[in-house]
């Protein structure tokens, strides 16, 4: 049985567009391919004992995606999570959205929020899903509310800590990731999670994301406990 060291792994999932325009599919189909393949991974991740799976959906970056795409990534989402709620709460997942909803539609919204409540008492893996979600975003995010704070002489100046940014962050009360895995190759972290990762291990694989299996998580996990994680130290 896979030997499992850790509790928070961290996912982007790359690829999507380029594993359908390689099969001259629409990048819709390579977007729903990806999706089928997302709840293959958390229930496996589940069923092995990861306490959470934080996964890089839709950055505040992709805005930028054609009209067409970026529809179309919104209606995958909203229909994802009205559909896959369900059985996540049969299979005893809690899910959670992390970034900034307010800009979505009322309907995708709707969807979301009805996803967190109906599994926010379940007791399994911790599924987050990162959409709309950039890392400067939170953490400027983060330093308002701090600022606010201090401007109504809730907390001082020498009140603010790592602990106290921590505790603004999205991420609130969940432990940092130990792992950070990115597939279609791209070595980089493109504003995902940069306060929580800085002492993250990193897995960088070619596989596209729709072509990623539960052996490959294994594998990257395999990686993981050859490493000797320092924190910076000796």
């Amino acid at each position: 049985m896979l030997e499992n060291k850790l509790n928070h792994i961290a996912i982007i999932m790359d690829g999507n567009r380029r594993w359908a325009k390689e099969r001259n599919l629409d990048t819709k189909l390579g977007h729903k391919e990806g999706a089928k393949t997302l709840e293959k991974i958390v229930r496996y991740a589940n069923s092995i004992g990861i306490k959470i799976i934080t996964v890089y959906a839709f950055s505040t970056e992709n805005w930028k995606r054609s009209k067409e795409e970026v529809g179309a990534l919104m209606l995958l989402l909203q229909n994802y999570l009205e559909d896959y709620s369900k059985r996540a709460d049969t299979e005893n997942i809690k899910i959670n959205v992390l970034g900034d909803i307010t800009p979505l539609s009322n309907g995708l919204q709707k969807s979301i929020n009805k996803a967190i409540e109906r599994t926010k008492n379940n007791t399994g893996i911790i599924f987050n899903i990162a959409f709309n979600y950039g890392g400067r975003d939170e953490i400027t995010r983060a330093v308002k509310i701090i600022a606010e704070d201090v401007k109504q002489g809730k907390i001082d100046i020498e009140d603010i800590d790592e602990n106290l940014i921590s505790s603004n962050l999205y991420t609130k009360n969940l432990p940092d990731p130990d792992l950070l895995i990115r597939t279609s190759g791209e070595i980089r972290t493109s504003n995902f999670l940069p306060w929580q990762i800085v002492y993250s291990e990193f897995y960088f694989t070619n596989k596209y994301w729709p072509d990623f299996t539960e052996k490959d998580l294994d594998e990257a996990i395999e990686e993981y406990n050859r490493r000797n994680r320092k924190f910076g130290g000796k």
